[in-house]
């Protein structure tokens, strides 16, 4: 058994686990956090996609001690209250999803590329990171359609396009 500790959405959360339990695991059964969706268990798919420690991690491959210490965000994290964060905004706009499973990884994989890319990004680069995020009812177009639309009003604002990681006390 391992003890967890860790500030998630901006909230310290802990507890004892199976040394087995993967972050995944522990975000949706112990913080009752449903939004990171488990797609295919062997990291191919992208629906369990977070930011540890600010990066973009599939968190069916990381065990939930191997986060005890870090901060996560998951997609419950990124709204500021009623308010949209600007990717969820440009996926609604843009009609980036249509059953919304994969989508939750996908924002949070969108958030980080914007991130990462501060001069802005083009449809070649978006497709190309979005190898690690399946998707299968869209063909694509209207979440690369959303990512650039987000990557563009970043741009314009020059500011970071952040979550609400807050470290707590």
């Amino acid at each position: 058994m391992s003890e967890v500790s860790l500030v998630v959405n901006g909230r310290r959360v802990g507890g004892v686990v199976e040394d087995r339990t993967l972050l995944v695991q522990f975000l949706r059964e112990h913080v009752g956090l449903t939004g990171t969706h488990v797609g295919c268990d062997t990291s191919q798919c992208g629906a369990c996609v977070v930011h540890v420690d600010g990066k973009a991690v599939k968190s069916c491959t990381m065990l939930a001690a191997q986060a005890s210490g870090s901060t996560v965000v998951t997609i419950e994290g990124l709204a500021n209250g009623a308010d949209l964060h600007p990717v969820q905004a440009a996926f609604k706009e843009h009609h980036g999803l249509q059953c919304g499973f994969c989508t939750p990884g996908m924002i949070m994989s969108a958030t980080d590329m914007i991130n990462r890319h501060p001069e802005g990004l083009d449809e070649a680069t978006v497709r190309a990171e979005l190898e690690g995020n399946i998707c299968r009812c869209t063909g694509y177009h209207n979440i690369v359609k959303a990512i650039l639309a987000a990557s563009k009003t970043r741009s314009k604002s020059k500011g970071k396009v952040a979550s609400k990681a807050k470290k707590a006390a």
